[in-house]
């Protein structure tokens, strides 16, 4: 942990955010708040991409069940990111740690100009020791007429995030251990891979669905993210975020999660 200026991009996932009863999980947050802030006090250049804002709208409002309605879902993401960035804020004040939000859409990280003037915020915010905090923009990006515009809670966006910045490292928190050879919910015999580097069919085949009734993604849109990391000469570790200060051990090389690449 002695590189001064080595860059992480950390995501976590609707799933290690809320809680089964469907309320902010308060101690996993303080725990990333805590362990991301000591990690930039090092030097570290960190920025979060964050899971949760739909979760959070179901949690302000009292609901346990995600709508149907595009519009519904949306509404519930606005109120729901306000909510998350409050607790982020005020999580982060708490080490001493200025945050920023950065919402985006597929649309603006592919088209060239503002994917630079997004890049150059990020980089600003670096220099300051501010870490910025990433979602996606749920109230514009909409999947209809074949424009694909979403990220799949967050894990491809994460990847095309650190592939720009050209970080070292992508560390995803998920509610599993690692990659495992087999789907571990339906196969006690599964095993987890320590690293992997080279996604074959029968991996992609051993990636199951969405594992939580508040979020949206699944380990197939953790290997795609895998696969993008991989494919710029990157890593990506994948590991267990009940305990976000688990990313110490990831920083430091132990032999955590699943390592790919």
């Amino acid at each position: 942990m002695a590189n001064e200026k080595r860059r992480l991009v950390v995501k976590i996932g609707t799933s290690s955010l809320i809680l089964p009863n469907g309320r902010v999980n308060l101690r996993t947050v303080d725990r990333l708040a805590y362990t991301l802030a000591s990690l930039n006090n090092q030097g570290f250049q960190v920025a979060l991409v964050s899971s949760g804002a739909i979760g959070a709208g179901l949690a302000s409002l009292q609901l346990t069940q995600r709508p149907q309605e595009i519009a519904k879902q949306q509404a519930l993401a606005a109120i729901g990111q306000m909510e998350l960035m409050r607790i982020y804020s005020q999580r982060f004040l708490d080490y001493q740690t200025q945050v920023a939000q950065i919402l985006l859409t597929r649309d603006v990280l592919a088209f060239p100009v503002s994917r630079q003037h997004v890049l150059n915020t990020f980089e600003v915010l670096f220099e300051e020791g501010v870490i910025p905090i990433v979602n996606e923009n749920d109230t514009v990006a909409v999947d209809e007429l074949d424009h694909h515009t979403t990220f799949s809670d967050n894990d491809e966006l994460s990847a095309m995030v650190a592939v720009r910045l050209q970080a070292d490292q992508l560390i995803v928190l998920s509610d599993i251990d690692g990659f495992y050879d087999q789907n571990p919910r339906k196969n006690p015999a599964a095993k987890k891979l320590a690293r992997v580097t080279e996604l074959t069919p029968a991996m992609q085949k051993a990636a199951g669905g969405s594992g939580s009734n508040f979020g949206t993604g699944g380990m197939v849109t953790k290997l795609r993210a895998a696969q993008a990391m991989m494919a710029a000469g990157k890593q990506m570790v994948l590991c267990n975020g009940a305990n976000p200060t688990v990313i110490f051990d990831v920083v430091a090389g132990k032999p955590i999660g699943t390592v790919f690449g």
